[in-house]
């Protein structure tokens, strides 16, 4: 049994532009998470953790993205 019917995974493949209030809420996720990043990259020394939790950092700005656009 398929998890996602075709109209789901075309939702979720498809391009959302953002309308005005959605490119500002994308805007305000890039800022808080850069801000962050740039915060704990001063803080927490160089090291496989440390670029695990950027990529997870860029993991959770991609995430509230598409939330935002797909929602």
């Amino acid at each position: 049994m398929s998890q996602f019917n075709q109209d789901d995974v075309r939702h979720r493949f498809a391009h959302h532009s953002p309308d005005s209030i959605k490119a500002r809420s994308h805007a305000t996720v890039r800022a808080l998470l850069v801000d962050v990043a740039l915060d704990l990259n001063d803080l927490v020394p160089d090291s496989r953790e440390k670029a695990l939790m950027m990529t997870h950092l860029e993991d959770a700005m991609m995430w509230g993205n598409a939330g935002i656009a797909r929602n």
